[in-house]
């Protein structure tokens, strides 16, 4: 039996493909090891969304030229949205020349027979395809042990923001049927999962390219009736396409979590139309009045990015005022860097790096206040928490995930991994909450 090892750089929609890939491999006899000194085969699922996940890639393929010449049979692999590129297989095949295997995100379903070849024929293969294929279903998956599974809902993005590879590499937007997601359910369940995260790059605009089309609130509403499943999360949403009926539908709904995360990106609607993100400040203010109105304790977490090219400071102001408005739970802050072949690469006015450097300082002390004066708010309260495990393996407390996706540590033994447990917050922290079963 052959032995295999996945490095995943990148997003969940990453993580699962490399499920799927781990999938074919094991049905084809490969068998996963954590030991590069023996693998039969490294395969690297690459991302190219920040220069910082290209350049690991590069790192870690260097690293493996010795393992390469001390097992000259061992297969290295290169797939996922960076081959995807214009141009970057070839690169790629430069650097690396002991690189056997180089495809994209169009044709993942094909890695077996990619290994066959190699094997055959004793020389590289390098399959890049321009279009993506028909949305193939019923690959297998090895998924991660836990009690959360990714499930992918649609493949690819119409959204084109002017900063953003994604529909470059990934294509246009493609949803999966309906019928199809729902058939995973019951398996996922029977497998210990209990909840399930929704994947797409931008998943409120799930459906349109169905017949008949059905929308994302509408697959939700089926999603929410599987018995099977405990929990149901997803992302990624665009503010652009979340409205109105799809926060009531959420709201009324059991199995949907209240965590909403919606990337904003800017505070700034001179930035935004810049950004070619399809709605202003205003509107996305509108949009966190309405699921607060309908949904009080909604946890509501985003997305924003400094350094945008023509950022000023009235436009940075705008952003830090945003978020002192909303009061998000948490934030992902990060820096813009150009990423070749976008239409953000090639604007004048690039930031210096010291501004973005300054910038991203104040908005991060910003939210991490606002972060820990939410949480403190929550001392008091009660929590329906997934119990996933024994905290940094210490016996005694145990550590989950409250509906609204915030981490709960509390005293309690590993027999109530897999529960639900209601716990009283009674002390908050700025990534965490404490708590007590409550009586």
């Amino acid at each position: 039996m052959k032995s295999y090892i996945i490095k995943t750089f990148g997003c969940q929609m990453n993580e699962h493909d490399s499920e799927v890939l781990a999938g074919m491999l094991e049905a084809v006899g490969y068998r996963s090891t954590e030991d590069t000194s023996t693998a039969d085969l490294v395969l690297l699922n690459t991302c190219c969304i920040r220069e910082t996940a290209e350049n690991k890639v590069f790192s870690y393929l260097g690293r493996l030229k010795r393992q390469k010449l001390s097992n000259p049979a061992m297969i290295i692999g290169v797939c996922g949205c960076m081959p995807q590129q214009e141009g970057m297989a070839a690169r790629l095949r430069q650097l690396f020349p002991y690189v056997d295997l180089v495809f994209g995100t169009h044709n993942v379903q094909q890695l077996p027979v990619f290994i066959g070849r190699i094997l055959a024929e004793r020389k590289p293969v390098v399959e890049i395809l321009t279009e993506p294929a028909e949305i193939i279903e019923g690959l297998p998956a090895v998924r991660k042990e836990g009690l959360r599974a990714w499930v992918t809902i649609m493949h690819g993005c119409d959204n084109y923001c002017t900063y953003c590879i994604v529909p470059y590499v990934r294509g246009r937007e493609r949803s999966r049927k309906p019928d199809d997601i729902i058939r995973e359910m019951p398996g996922l369940g029977s497998e210990g999962f209990k909840e399930v995260v929704l994947l797409g790059q931008n998943v409120n605009s799930y459906g349109k390219d169905l017949t008949p089309p059905l929308d994302f609130a509408g697959l939700l509403e089926k999603l929410d009736g599987v018995s099977s499943i405990e929990r149901i999360r997803y992302m990624t949403s665009h503010p652009r396409d979340f409205n109105e009926k799809l926060i009531l539908t959420i709201a009324r709904l059991g199995k949907v979590c209240e965590h909403f995360h919606l990337p904003v990106q800017s505070g700034s609607s001179r930035i935004l139309e810049k950004m070619h993100r399809g709605y202003t400040r205003e509107h996305y203010l509108g949009l966190i009045e309405k699921i607060r109105l309908h949904i009080p304790k909604a946890t509501i977490t985003t997305d924003i990015m400094v350094g945008f090219p023509g950022e000023e400071n009235d436009d940075f102001r705008a952003t830090m005022d945003l978020v002192s408005q909303v009061r998000f739970d948490s934030s992902y802050t990060f820096v813009y860097n150009a990423r070749p072949g976008t239409p953000a690469a090639g604007m004048a006015e690039q930031v210096p790096e010291e501004i973005k450097k300054q910038r991203i300082q104040a908005l991060i002390k910003l939210q991490n206040t606002i972060s820990l004066e939410n949480n403190k708010a929550e001392e008091g309260s009660w929590q329906e928490v997934l119990v996933e495990g024994e905290r940094n393996n210490a016996s005694g407390l145990v550590y989950g995930k409250s509906r609204g996706y915030k981490t709960v540590v509390f005293p309690g033994d590993k027999t109530l991994i897999g529960s639900t447990a209601h716990v009283t917050i009674t002390r908050a922290h700025l990534a965490y909450l404490e708590g007590s079963l409550k009586n």
